[in-house]
């Protein structure tokens, strides 16, 4: 089940609200919040709803023992366990069959396929479930005694399978006791409308030009490459953070305040800046529990170029059981690598303008990588942007699917910018208050509507 599927718009949703606030009391709600967390998992694979209860119990009674433990000796013990059967269970599923194919290959020995389907959301659910351990270990957080509270922010439904990836200490003390408000729950409704148009407008669009292009035998040249290049670079903001600002909103709904995610990332001015705009929970987490335990920036450059590495062959692994996924990861840290060397200083000497085309041209490069599998057609793909051979206009003829989003390029465009922002602040207070509550009301409409006529809704991070 999608947040962009009218069963969860129409039915589960508001089957969640109405329970949630027909009960009293911090126990029943989070009861509430808990079981239609499990149905919702449970909607397209029952089967994985087993492997997510059974990793709860695990780090819940883990996380106890090392609540009491006497040493830090027995704590690293009890941590070490913990990540066995975290990473165990994300290795087997998500990189089982990688592994394994990457050894035929090398040994020339055949070796057996697991053939097993990956668990919707384990990248983002294992990824909570780990950084609560680690915080629980170094003692910045005290180990959750109550199970429910705990099964409760593991298996949050708004966040559950594609992020944000919500820290414990984040939500903590609303777990015990948070408050839903009038003007709380209209605030996230705002929010979770906009990402839905962001999902089904834009991104619903942008897929049919990307997936035209992309998905050809040979890949067109020149021109049609581009606009194929271009629309899978606003698919995938537009898909993910839309999915982000439905979580955000939905949390908010519920008395929760999850920290933002995206930050208009397109606008950054350099390749760090835009990892500081781009899926910030991910970065901070990365960050946070790799980067900085490492040792970071504070034992010279060649310590940092490699702590950055492993940070960056991390991430692009994490995305994906596919070398195209940790290429990825590696193009950003040669540029991430290339901008510490330059310094902040030089590197703002730089006219405004070039930067942020390069910088454009550079994340454009990079979702080409991250969107083809095979090394050959990656390189087929950067020498077709400089071949133009005048068939873009035949083949945008030829395939009706790609005119459609065409007309939605440049609106796309702009909804990358902080328009809404600017304009909010310029209109009076209260026709500003009536403009959103409309604009709110036709986008849900226009939603549903382009829902019900389309059988085409594919989501990018729905299996990361």
């Amino acid at each position: 089940m999608v947040f962009s599927s009218l069963v969860f718009l129409l039915v589960f949703l508001p089957c969640v609200l109405v329970c949630y606030f027909l009960v009293r009391g911090i126990r029943a709600k989070n009861a509430v919040l808990c079981l239609f967390s499990l149905v919702f998992y449970a909607w397209g694979e029952p089967v994985y709803l087993f492997l997510m209860i059974g990793l709860i119990l695990i780090n819940y009674g883990l996380a106890l023992a090392m609540g009491r433990a006497k040493n830090k000796p027995a704590r690293s013990l009890l941590l070490t366990a913990a990540l066995i059967a975290d990473l165990g269970a994300i290795g087997f599923f998500k990189y089982g069959d990688f592994v394994l194919r990457n050894l035929e290959a090398l040994l020339g020995v055949p070796m057996p396929a697991l053939q097993v389907s990956l668990p919707i959301g384990i990248s983002f659910f294992t990824f909570q479930i780990i950084s609560y351990m680690a915080d629980v270990y170094r003692r910045e957080t005290p180990p959750q005694r109550s199970l429910l509270k705990l099964a409760t922010y593991i298996c949050l439904f708004p966040q559950l399978v594609a992020g944000p990836i919500v820290r414990y200490q984040t939500v903590a003390e609303e777990l015990d006791h948070r408050e839903e408000s009038f003007s709380l729950f209209t605030q996230g409704l705002h929010r979770f409308v906009i990402g839905l148009g962001k999902k089904v407008v834009f991104a619903n669009a942008m897929a049919m030009l990307a997936d035209t292009v992309f998905d050809q035998a040979a890949l067109p040249s020149g021109g049609a490459l581009w606009l194929g290049a271009i629309a899978y670079m606003l698919q995938i903001y537009y898909d993910f953070s839309g999915y982000s600002d439905m979580a955000i909103g939905m949390g908010r709904m519920f008395g929760f305040h999850f920290l933002e995610n995206f930050n208009y990332p397109y606008i950054a001015s350099s390749v760090t800046d835009f990892w500081r705009r781009w899926h910030i929970s991910l970065s901070s987490c990365f960050r946070d529990y790799v980067y900085i335990p490492l040792g970071g920036s504070r034992r010279g450059m060649a310590r940092t170029a490699l702590n950055m590495l492993a940070v960056w062959a991390l991430t692009g692994l994490w995305h994906g059981a596919s070398w195209n996924f940790i290429l990825w990861g590696l193009y950003y840290f040669v540029f991430l690598l290339v901008e510490k060397l330059l310094g902040r200083e030089r590197l703002m000497k730089i006219p405004a303008v070039f930067r942020h085309v390069c910088l454009l041209l550079i994340v454009l490069g990079g979702w080409i990588i991250f969107r083809l599998e095979s090394l050959e057609q990656i390189g087929a793909a950067f020498a077709g942007l400089f071949r133009f051979d005048g068939k873009t206009a035949g083949f945008l003829l030829s395939h009706h699917d790609a005119l459609y989003p065409l007309f939605l390029l440049i609106p796309a465009c702009a909804g990358c910018l902080p328009l809404a922002g600017w304009l909010r602040k310029k209109l009076p207070p209260r026709l500003s208050e009536i403009g959103c509550t409309a604009g709110d009301i036709l986008l849900f409409a226009l939603c549903v509507a382009l829902l019900l006529g389309a059988t085409y809704n594919p989501f990018i991070y729905f299996r990361f």
